[in-house]
């Protein structure tokens, strides 16, 4: 019978998957023993059986141990033929055994694995003509709710030098370092990366032309991504050296233009679009940030009205395809709050899209995008 429980637990383990390398921890080499132990006792006609797993993980203090630590015990004591008593030994693994892994992840991915054929990743570039128009509280919204919604979903800081992701998102922690190869930091469901979260990220940064992109490279190529369904990047204001990168490093990307409704906004929101004319990247809609402020039942258009309207025909015009307005978003104090707490306002305290008109027009605009 123990030998039945053994091969029965090993394979529920099988569908276990590690949160940050998206691999089962089996094939990951993380389970290097599993013993089944009988008691001489019956519970409800069910024979109890202590079952003790060897779990070697990545690093020690891995920060997402007991996360994996509890998908372990769900997949053991939902065993259906016995009730089976989990203990879970965890050390972490050799020098030797993680040089190996690190290295057939590397092999594996081997380069930038978003414009590998075949990828599923949908690539969404938030850009704007001009700082001030929300575009970073736009990128975490939207990226918390595509991760609410149940996608696979990643986000990087390209504003090198305006970076603010990890604040909106409360990410505090630094990247896990897998000999050379990084670990994102998960927050609200993320998978987040951003010049931000590395020491000495406070000093002012002044990079320019190869450099700037080289960091760019860095984070598609030497940070572990998975799969996911979707990566955003927050690209940083107006037309210059990123916007470019983007387009070289990534041109399956479609970039979302984010604006508000006064002309001096949109009439700059427009040259952001334009920058697919120099490029191959698809523009692939355009959001109307801060449109109307609400009071006592009243919109009031504190920033004039029409913005994203008059980028969304002007762009559809100059660019011979169809630029839509994929949503206009109310001007809300609790978005500035909630962001400066570290929690994307669309979201409840467990993660769930909120019962708000703001989480309803993100989660329009997500499906739009998805189309």
């Amino acid at each position: 019978m123990t030998d039945v429980i053994e091969r029965n637990v090993h394979d529920r383990l099988s569908r276990v998957i590690d949160p940050e390398l998206g691999k089962s921890i089996t094939d990951l080499g993380m389970i290097v023993g599993i013993e089944a132990v009988p008691r001489d006792v019956i519970d409800s006609g069910r024979s109890i059986v202590d079952v003790t797993v060897k779990v070697e993980l990545t690093v020690e203090g891995c920060p997402l141990t007991q996360t994996i630590i509890d998908k372990i015990n769900e997949a053991v004591t939902s065993y259906p033929a016995a009730k089976l008593v989990p203990h879970i030994d965890v050390a972490s693994m050799s020098q030797s055994k993680l040089t190996g892994l690190v290295n057939d992840l590397k092999a594996e991915r081997k380069q930038n694995p978003f414009t590998k054929p075949g990828t599923k990743t949908r690539i969404f570039a938030i850009a704007s003509g001009k700082g001030g128009v929300g575009k970073s509280s736009v990128t975490a919204n939207l990226a918390a709710t595509f991760a609410a919604l149940g996608y696979d979903t990643a986000a990087i800081d390209a504003d090198i030098y305006g970076f603010s992701l990890p604040t909106l998102f409360g990410a505090h922690d630094h990247p896990t370092n897998l000999n050379g190869m990084l670990m994102p930091v998960t927050a609200w469901g993320v998978k987040l990366i951003s010049i931000g979260m590395f020491a000495g990220a406070d000093r002012a940064i002044l990079w320019r032309g190869p450099r700037l992109q080289r960091s760019l490279e860095q984070f598609l190529s030497d940070v572990w991504w998975g799969e996911p369904d979707v990566l955003l990047l927050d690209l940083a204001p107006g037309t210059g050296d990123m916007a470019i990168s983007v387009a070289q490093a990534l041109p399956n990307a479609e970039l979302v233009v984010v604006t508000t409704p006064q002309p001096s906004a949109s009439d700059v929101a427009v040259r952001a679009g334009l920058v697919a004319l120099q490029v191959p990247m698809k523009v692939r809609g355009v959001i109307e940030n801060m449109s109307y402020y609400e009071h006592n039942g009243e919109k009031l258009r504190i920033f004039g009205e029409g913005g994203g309207r008059r980028v969304s025909e002007q762009l559809t015009k100059d660019l011979k395809h169809d630029v839509p307005l994929l949503g206009t978003l109310p001007l809300e104090p609790e978005v500035r709050i909630d962001g400066e707490a570290g929690r994307p306002v669309v979201l409840n305290d467990d993660g769930t899209l909120t019962d708000t008109p703001l989480a309803a027009e993100f989660k329009s605009i997500a499906e739009q995008l998805m189309r």
